[in-house]
C-alpha cells in the first residue's frame, strides 16, 4: 500500500535541501589568501600611519657619570728628599703633574677611593702613604710622561714608566701635606691586581706664597 506524505511536510523540506546545497557549495570554492596583491586596477589601502612625537613632550633625562672630583690642585715644595730629586717644585693640575726639574705626567683620573682600599692583595693606599684609611685618595692613570731633563733616572719609578699616581691631601701639625704614590704594573690597582708595585712615596707642601 503506497504511503502518501501531507503537502505541508514537502514544502519544508524543500527549501531545506536547497539550503544545504548552497553551503556545500560555497565550502568547496577555493579561498583566496589572506596577503593576495590587489587586483589590477585597484589600490591597496595604505598601512595605518604611526604617530608622530609630541613636539611638547619633556626629553628623556639620563643621568650624568659621576665626577671625580680633585683632592689637591696648585704649587707645592718638595717635602722630601725624593720629591727633590724626582720633580722638585711641583704643580698638579686637572690633567698634568709638571715638575720644575722637567718632569711631567699627563693624566686621567680613574677613580676617588679610600686609604683602607687595596691597590694590590694585600696592600693598601693608607699602609703606603701613612694616611687614614678612611682618607679620600685620588687615583690617576698616567697616559704620557717625561723624565727630568738632567737626571732621567731620578723619575718616579728610574727606567720604567709610571702607571697610575695616587694623591691624598693631609693635615700634618698647622700644614696640609700632599702625598703622592707612583706605582708601576700594566693591571689597573685593585684587590685581585697583579704585578702593581710601589715606585715612590713622595710629600709637598703647599708652597709659600
Amino acid at each position: 500500500m503506497r504511503r502518501t506524505y501531507p503537502l505541508r511536510a514537502t514544502r519544508i523540506a524543500w527549501p531545506l535541501a536547497l539550503a544545504l546545497s548552497v553551503l556545500g557549495l560555497s565550502a568547496c570554492q577555493p579561498q583566496a589568501p589572506a596577503n593576495a596583491a590587489a587586483p589590477e586596477g585597484t589600490t591597496a589601502a595604505p598601512p595605518p600611519a604611526l604617530p608622530s612625537p609630541d613636539p611638547n613632550a619633556a626629553p628623556v633625562e639620563r643621568a650624568a657619570p659621576p665626577v671625580i672630583k680633585p683632592v689637591a690642585l696648585g704649587e707645592f715644595e718638595p717635602g722630601n728628599p725624593v720629591a727633590t730629586a724626582a720633580t722638585g717644585k711641583l704643580n698638579i693640575e686637572d690633567a698634568k703633574l709638571q715638575g720644575a726639574n722637567g718632569a711631567s705626567f699627563g693624566t686621567e683620573r680613574v677613580a676617588l677611593v679610600s686609604g683602607g682600599d687595596e691597590y694590590s692583595a694585600g696592600a693598601t693606599y693608607a699602609a703606603s702613604m701613612q694616611i687614614d684609611a678612611s682618607q679620600p685618595v685620588e687615583l690617576r692613570h698616567v697616559v704620557e710622561q717625561t723624565p727630568p731633563t738632567d737626571q732621567p733616572a731620578n723619575a718616579f719609578c728610574g727606567g720604567a714608566p709610571t702607571a697610575y699616581i695616587a694623591l691624598a691631601k693631609v693635615g700634618e701639625g698647622e700644614r696640609e701635606v700632599v702625598k703622592v704614590l707612583a706605582l708601576q704594573g700594566e693591571d689597573l690597582p685593585a684587590p685581585g691586581a697583579k704585578g702593581v708595585s710601589v715606585c715612590a712615596v713622595t710629600t709637598y707642601l703647599v708652597a709659600s706664597r
